[in-house]
């Protein structure tokens, strides 16, 4: 079995302006195992496919990334390049008031 790395990393989205990035034929049989019930289907059966063939049997590494990247974009996951990283802001509230920020 090979774990060959992708050529650039995949990133998808896995809730609220959190980031996964998927660098390797491992990481992404790990990640297409953890989906949900509800992100089963077609697309990521033929993902999961092309990554256990190029694990197998040195298959295209280039074609199993890109059948992740179809699965991500059909369900809207795919994180955009283009897209702002998100940001952590913190400001010190000012005194609690019967329990409230004041």
């Amino acid at each position: 079995m090979t774990n060959e790395a992708f050529d650039k990393p995949v990133a998808v989205s896995v809730g609220l302006g959190f980031k996964r990035e998927i660098a390797t034929l491992d990481e992404m049989h790990e990640f297409l195992s953890e989906c949900s019930a509800g992100s089963r289907g077609p697309l990521r059966e033929a993902a999961l496919q092309a990554c256990s063939a190029a694990r197998k049997s040195g298959a295209s590494v280039a074609l199993a990334r890109k059948a992740l990247i179809a699965f991500a974009s059909a369900r809207g996951i795919l994180w955009d390049d283009d897209e702002v990283e998100p940001m952590v802001a913190s400001t010190a509230l000012r005194q609690a008031v019967n329990g409230y920020a004041a």
